[in-house]
């Protein structure tokens, strides 16, 4: 019995098959090869141009480069501290075009951006309240001292003079609790910006507040600024005094136990 076998190619002229590459393709069927190239195309990625990240980048981003470290070093155009806050767009999150990957990665570039938006924020904002701040504090350190060199002052006092010195005594420490009050409320005022400014960027990438001043050509090395809530009373608290002032509180305190324990011991002298 006689069999018809298909053929792949038509017989020529001569009734031969004709000379075609004879690969694996081209031994399948038609609707085989289909099949196969139909596949192949699938499997090979193709980037829509949607999902370029670029488009959800930061204003002033320029570049981002990797370091030795396996960490990325991201570039922006200078910041002034006055643009809106840095945040990763919630359309770049709610894009199915975009991998978890891309959008981890504009969240470290706007991580980075706010950072630097933070810190040159925080000069800004602070440097007005630093060149107020500098004068009061030398205004505290002579009333701190002066209230101090007149207590010393009674140890060399004639007995007739006490009187007139314990004069001089509350004069100091009237000048030394003004000087602790105007300290504590510029103080107050530059722990409030320093609090915000580590909110924002954590402590890592906090920008010290004697940095800022040295910028400004001012020395804030002994500047005594306490965290934000020294400078409040709390619900449960009932001393509303601030930290400078305490510190006038208790001093002016030690002296008059001082001053009235020799009252006691002499009391002609008082």
């Amino acid at each position: 019995m006689t069999r018809t076998i298909p053929l792949l190619h038509p017989l020529d002229d001569h009734g031969r098959l004709p000379r075609v590459p004879l690969d694996e393709a081209s031994r399948l069927p038609q609707d085989v090869r289909d099949a196969a190239a139909l596949a192949a195309a699938a499997a090979k990625p193709v980037l829509s141009p949607a999902a370029d990240i670029a488009r959800y980048a930061h204003p002033h981003y320029l570049r981002a480069e990797p370091t030795a470290f396996g960490s990325v070093t991201f570039h922006f155009k200078a910041l002034t501290g006055r643009e809106p806050r840095p945040e990763t767009p919630l359309a770049a999150w709610s894009d199915s075009e975009l991998t978890y990957e891309q959008k981890k990665e504009l969240d470290r570039q706007y991580d980075a951006a706010r950072t630097l938006w933070s810190q040159m924020r925080l000069r800004l904002r602070a440097a007005p309240v630093m060149r107020r701040a500098a004068p009061l504090w030398q205004g505290w350190k002579v009333a701190e001292a002066g209230l101090r060199r007149v207590f010393a002052a009674f140890w060399s006092t004639p007995d007739g003079m006490w009187r007139a010195q314990l004069l001089k005594l509350t004069d100091a420490e009237r000048a030394a609790l003004a000087a602790a009050r105007a300290w504590d409320e510029v103080a107050e005022e530059l722990s409030l910006l320093a609090a915000e400014h580590r909110r924002e960027v954590g402590e890592d990438e906090d920008l010290p507040l004697e940095t800022v001043a040295q910028e400004l050509g001012l020395d804030a090395s002994g500047w005594e600024i306490s965290w934000p809530d020294e400078y409040k009373a709390g619900p449960y608290s009932w001393d509303s005094r601030t930290p400078m002032v305490r510190r006038i509180d208790a001093e002016a305190k030690r002296q008059r136990e001082r001053l009235a324990e020799v009252a006691r011991l002499a009391p002609t002298l008082a």
